[in-house]
């Protein structure tokens, strides 16, 4: 064969490798980006994807898979489409494998074999690939999926708190590679709403971190076809009382993905709303309001706390202030935290009452509480048309309620456990 001849083949099979990496890419694409009412049919639109992206990759003459130059290539791709389904598949760990071991410096090949090796189960040896390939040399992308590993491996185990904490240094060490890549900010975002579990569920900062994590990533045009993100951001926004947003978050991301549960999470918020409306609108005889509000006035404070009606309260935290009041009702809902109740201060006036990392049964209807150092928003948002306002005061420490002139014992506080949602 002529040097003329090898060099023409060399560049049809070099050809035919960009195509079949391309088509590799799309498939990709398909996976993360669309999101049919019936999942079966993604499935399908992926299996007649891969197999037109197998044939194009096959279709290169065997002698030229065999050049030391495309065979690492070749098993990459070849790895690559076959791990694009969720379950595991063997014949593609055997290829990714190979192609790492014939080129060390494949990043994605090494992202690759690391998510196939997760599904399989093997967290440990998933870990180790991920790092292996980080010894060749920083990764943004790799660095994100260690990152999500470590978020998996922290669930269920006594260090989770130290686990998380790796993972939000993995995903800012992401971003610090490619500070406008979206996907990095993502991953920071469920790293500092995982943290804010994983702790306890009350430190705001935590939720402030992941809300601004995902304002970045937003901002990535790239992202705005991921569900999660709207539906990870609506989750911190019901968190932070920003209502109206989770509401149209939650929206967002059902639009995207008719299958996740964000409309079911729309209805349980409304329903929650209309709840409090009604109990709100409700007519509690001013007689009785009276009586309750009168035996309020004659319980005594910490001389360090000043008694304040919510009326004179201040959006967000209200230090050294005391609100003494009545809990009137407690507010069932579809959702296991907070918990609501309805309370009534002693110029009779009511407001919502959100209770955060305390057990159920430490407030009951009837007792009289004194809420220290509360955290009050005035709320005012509409949804379809109907206009919700009520004053709410939010607790998150057992240290902040008095519950019939006794402080809560540290027994009633309660971790949550309740992870943001996404995709290994």
């Amino acid at each position: 064969m002529s040097r003329e001849t090898r060099s023409t083949e060399e560049e049809g099979a070099s050809d035919l490798m960009e195509k079949a990496a391309e088509a590799a890419d799309d498939l990709y694409r398909i996976r993360d980006t669309y999101f049919p009412p019936d999942p079966n049919d993604k499935i399908s639109k992926l299996q007649t994807q891969s197999q037109v992206a197998l044939n194009l990759l096959d279709s290169i003459p065997p002698e030229q898979r065999r050049v030391p130059t495309q065979r690492a290539t070749y098993e990459h791709l070849k790895g690559k489409i076959l791990d694009v389904f969720p379950e595991y598949t063997k014949k593609a760990e055997d290829h990714l494998s190979k192609a790492v071991k014939l080129n060390p410096s494949l990043a994605d090949a090494w992202l690759c074999l690391g998510n196939c090796i997760w599904k399989k189960g093997d967290l440990p040896a998933t870990r180790n690939c991920f790092n292996l390939a980080l010894s060749k040399g920083p990764n943004k992308r790799i660095l994100s999926q260690l990152s999500m590993l470590e978020r998996r491996m922290a669930q269920g185990v006594d260090n989770q708190e130290e686990i998380v904490a790796e993972s939000i240094k993995h995903a800012k060490e992401a971003i610090a590679l490619d500070v406008k890549d979206g996907n990095s900010w993502y991953n920071l975002g469920n790293a500092c709403l995982t943290c804010f579990f994983v702790t306890g569920a009350w430190d705001h900062s935590k939720l402030q971190q992941a809300l601004k994590a995902y304002q970045n990533a937003e901002k990535d045009e790239s992202m705005k076809s991921n569900p999660d993100l709207y539906f990870n951001c609506a989750t911190v926004n019901t968190y932070l009382e920003n209502y109206e947003r989770a509401l149209s978050g939650f929206e967002a991301a059902g639009l995207k993905d008719p299958c996740l549960n964000a409309a079911e999470e729309v209805q349980k918020m409304v329903n929650l709303f209309n709840k409090l409306d009604s109990l709100l609108k409700g007519q509690i005889k001013a007689k009785r309001l009276a009586s309750l509000a009168s035996s309020l006035t004659e319980v005594r404070l910490n001389p360090s706390y000043k008694r304040a009606s919510v009326n004179n309260l201040l959006d967000g935290l209200n230090k050294t202030i005391a609100i003494v009041g009545k809990v009137l009702f407690f507010v069932k809902h579809e959702n296991i935290t907070p918990l609501y109740y309805l309370v009534c201060d002693s110029n009779q006036i009511s407001f919502v009452l959100t209770v955060y990392s305390i057990s159920n049964d430490a407030i009951k209807e009837g007792d009289q509480i004194t809420l220290l150092d509360p955290c009050f928003r005035n709320n005012d948002f509409s949804w379809n048309g109907k206009r919700y306002q009520f004053r709410s005061v939010r607790v998150d420490f057992v240290e902040q309620v008095h519950v019939n002139g006794k402080a809560v014992s540290p027994h009633h506080s309660v971790r949550s456990s309740i992870y943001a949602q996404h995709k290994p």
